[in-house]
């Protein structure tokens, strides 16, 4: 089914399925006995290999102790490539591996579930799988995901992002792939794995959260069972992401968190997104930034832009940021929820523009050092005509663009792609 065919305004609209869940502190220690239960005998591990943590050894040789052979590939790069998949594949097939583990965030999760449909489908690259449930065999092997930060949402989700480095180097492309088949068989969630996260890491990955949650709140899709989710997400993000960001180790902020980005991805996997994850799909298209951080840069211009279209929504929203609209309109309303979003974004430290990230100004930086000579030119992000141009470009094909509540064109979007790069938060706000 084709994007269009999922938004045209008819009754009948789909609920995509949840994997089994293991939600909260020490969840992860059951790993080992629930994958004998799934029948794993041989496993690849995928992960970015956590560096300055001892998370990966730990799962490995709980599974060792339990029976299961691992073998890791710890090299899944931040915005995962199609040779990060196929590498995994080539292994996995090598050792005769019978099921995968992901240990990570988004990152490490959407390149397993990628590395899954591959194999299903003896090898197959897999570029040849973006768009809507492009798969063809239902069967492939079992998966459990263990995530490391709250944020992605992928170990419950039905989606996962590649970025296609075959294309023109001159023109980088980045996708989502929605496949059914793509769900994982087991996630776990465990708050305590969260704790070595760094400050501006769990920042980022909350404000995915964030978007997660607000973008299917006014989505055009309007599917009522994912709305409850999705305001409720936004507001254990109010609640608990500054706790989660400035003291880690707090087990309720971290706790919080947990089940914020939980829901929230279940509050997408059926109510769709908008432009604030094509936004971010497209920067880091172009620039190999980290995702989150692109959801916050391009939150507030986004819900500024949809606001006229939805004020009723956003009305909500600044409830579930903590603002008192007693007496206040709609319209009143809505605005002051931009403006929490701004004051949330700037609390916890996240930098207000695209062109404000340089070379050292997060943990996941990788302006400069993308996986072709493309990024080698890219070490700034530059924000000038040309660049406006083909981000906007970019944003007009993913495949989130069509669930924006507020059509978009290139005229339309430009000037928030433009502002996302140059322009003053303060400015959205007078």
């Amino acid at each position: 089914m084709q994007v269009d065919e999922l938004l045209k305004p008819f009754p009948i609209k789909e609920f995509h399925p949840f994997p089994r869940a293991l939600l909260g502190p020490g969840s992860h220690e059951l790993i080992g006995p629930e994958a004998l239960k799934m029948g794993f005998k041989k496993t690849l591990i995928m992960t970015s290999g956590l560096r300055g943590t001892d998370i990966v050894h730990k799962i490995s040789e709980s599974m060792k102790w339990h029976g299961i052979e691992t073998v890791i590939y710890d090299q899944v790069e931040s915005n995962p490539k199609d040779y990060n998949v196929m590498d995994s594949v080539k292994l996995y097939q090598e050792n005769s591996c019978d099921s995968f583990v992901s240990i990570g965030g988004g990152s490490s999760h959407d390149a397993c579930k990628g590395a899954r449909i591959s194999v299903a489908h003896d090898g197959r690259n897999v570029n040849e799988f973006e768009g809507f449930n492009q798969s063809e065999n239902p069967k492939n092997p079992p998966h459990i995901a263990v995530s490391t930060t709250a944020g992605t949402g992928s170990e419950t989700s039905w989606a996962y992002v590649i970025t296609d480095t075959t294309t023109d180097p001159n023109n980088p492309h980045k996708y989502v792939a929605f496949d059914d088949n793509s769900v994982t068989s087991l996630a776990i969630d465990d708050p305590v794995l969260y704790y070595d996260c760094p400050v501006d890491f769990t920042a980022q990955c909350g404000f995915d959260v964030l978007a997660h949650a607000s973008e299917p709140y006014v989505s055009r899709l309007n599917f009522e069972p994912s709305l409850g989710n999705a305001i409720r997400a936004i507001e254990l993000t109010n609640e608990h992401l500054r706790e989660a960001v400035w003291n880690g180790q707090d087990l309720p902020g971290r706790q919080g968190m947990m089940y914020a980005q939980y829901i929230a991805a279940q509050a997408f996997n059926s109510g769709g997104l908008g432009i604030i994850h094509s936004i971010s799909h497209a920067v880091s298209a172009f620039y190999d930034t980290h995702h989150g951080l692109n959801n916050a840069v391009a939150l507030p211009r986004v819900w500024a832009f949809n606001m006229p279209v939805a004020y009723k929504r956003f009305a909500r929203i600044a409830q579930a940021m903590g603002v008192d609209t007693t007496h206040m309109t709609d319209v009143q309303a809505a605005e002051a929820a931009l403006a929490a979003s701004i004051r949330l974004l700037r609390d916890v430290g996240i930098p207000e523009k695209f062109t404000d990230v340089t070379q050292d100004s997060y943990s996941k930086n990788r302006l400069g050092q993308g996986p072709t000579k493309f990024y080698e030119g890219q070490k700034t992000i530059t924000g000038n005509d040309a660049d406006v141009d083909r981000i906007t470009n970019h944003v007009l094909g993913d495949a989130c663009t069509p669930g924006n509540p507020k059509e978009c064109t290139f005229t339309t979007v430009r000037p928030v792609v433009d502002h996302c790069l140059n322009g003053d938060l303060d400015d959205l706000l007078s």
